[in-house]
């Protein structure tokens, strides 16, 4: 039976979970399974009307035997068509729910988790990409937890970075420019140490939220430190990896994270962290490798990084940390196999 994989277009979109959905296709098509993409039209995750038909026209085209995966971003799209996903056994990859997406308004992130709730609970089997979010699911949206598994991102191996060379610190931060990311809160932070050298490159897609980042490019200018601030755009493959080698600090002031992979990369190449504690990424990073602040605080993430910018042998023994922790994080090479695993057990429940 050949797995179709639903998905918001376009597939080759850069992003955590857009690099996790590419990953398992890889590696399941690896393993001998039959892989389709479907690319569902339209607005995701507040679905307008062209995801709602772009959604009911994918599923009706699918044949009988399909083995149904749906990306989270996408699933609420499917709300009229929860009897149907029910009865075909659809599974859902969960990534982190949209309802706990930040910058949505409250009324949309309402409609959000009502739509989330019947869905979770229409599906035979909820993939999700970290335990955190695997432990959210029973108490904030009712759903059985036995239905739930767990298939955490992998990573490369990678070689360790080597750092800028100086002089100063080197700050790297990967993440798209949405609210979510907190790149806001990563700025304000720095601009409480402009005393000490230090320059900030952030990579991300601007366009998914072009009023954001816009907003983000005017608040490095408002904040005086727009010239120790390069917004790299979207940016992937050798070009990012450039970038890692060159970094001495990697830097995340995230309100919530389903898992944490650009966090996980830097870990792999041995990078120091200051991370803020917003959902499962606090969890991956390993102990002595992080400076991790509360959410949103301001005050707390800049005092917290005052010292790894300007103290090189703390950042040195944080990187050793990073590196170690890094290398017993998980391989891609066998997230593919427990995907299946998962899949398995949706069709045997």
């Amino acid at each position: 039976m050949t797995i179709h994989l639903l998905v918001p277009a376009p597939f080759d979109a850069i992003s955590g979970g857009y690099i996790y959905d590419r990953r398992m296709v890889e590696g399941l098509r690896a393993l001998g399974e039959a892989v389709e993409v479907v690319e569902l039209p339209g607005q995701h995750p507040a679905p307008d009307e062209a995801a709602t038909e772009g959604a009911r026209a994918a599923l009706h085209a699918l044949p009988a035997d399909a083995r149904i995966v749906i990306d989270g971003l996408g699933l609420p799209s499917f709300l009229p068509l929860a009897q149907e996903l029910s009865a075909r056994r659809a599974v859902a990859l969960i990534h982190h729910p949209t309802a706990l997406e930040h910058g949505a308004d409250e009324a949309t992130r309402t409609v959000l988790k009502a739509k989330e709730r019947a869905l979770f609970a229409a599906c035979a089997r909820l993939v999700c990409t970290s335990p955190l979010t695997a432990r959210r699911l029973p108490d904030d949206f009712g759903t059985d937890a036995g239905r739930i598994g767990v298939v955490e991102p992998g990573t490369e191996e990678a070689p360790r970075a080597a750092g800028s060379g100086g002089p100063g610190c080197a700050i790297l931060s990967v993440g798209t420019l949405v609210p979510r990311k907190g790149h806001d809160v990563l700025l304000r932070a720095l601009e409480r140490l402009t005393d000490l050298e230090w320059s900030l490159t952030i990579a991300g897609d601007d366009s998914r939220d072009a009023t954001h980042a816009q907003g983000l490019r005017a608040l490095a200018e408002e904040l005086g430190i727009a010239r120790r601030v390069t917004f790299a755009g979207e940016v992937d493959g050798p070009a990012l990896e450039a970038l890692y080698q060159r970094a001495d600090l990697f830097a995340l002031a995230t309100r919530w994270e389903g898992y944490g992979m650009a966090a996980a990369e830097a870990m792999a190449r041995g990078l120091p962290l200051a991370i803020t504690a917003g959902g499962a990424i606090a969890e991956v990073v390993a102990p002595g490798s992080a400076i991790v602040s509360p959410v949103d605080d301001v005050m707390s993430l800049s005092k917290g990084m005052r010292r790894p910018i300007f103290d090189a042998g703390l950042r040195a023994e944080m990187a050793e940390a990073s590196w170690r922790g890094g290398q017993a994080l998980p391989r891609w090479t066998d997230r593919a196999s427990a995907f299946r695993a998962e899949l398995d057990k949706a069709l045997a429940a």
